[in-house]
């Protein structure tokens, strides 16, 4: 399973969330339902706001976080 989702790995960097973030989060979701969102280092004290965020925009769910990575998903509808 972790080998399948490496490639469906989103990055968050220094920009934090942003409009094209979210959206891309969406189209990964709506062609993948599970995704990894990795977390840089300089912004791992803000990732709990920034998961929130982007949960609540994407209508998904927080399945697992460990570490800088969090794993969300969202039912195809």
């Amino acid at each position: 399973m972790n080998r399948s989702l490496s490639a469906l790995t989103i990055n968050v960097g220094k920009a934090g969330v942003t409009d094209s973030l979210i959206e891309e989060v969406k189209r990964q979701l709506k062609a993948n339902e599970l995704i990894k969102i990795r977390f840089a280092r300089t912004v791992a004290s803000e990732k709990e706001s920034y998961i929130t965020e982007i949960v609540e925009k994407t209508n998904s769910k927080l399945i697992d976080l460990r570490g800088n990575v969090a794993i969300i998903f969202k039912k195809r509808s």
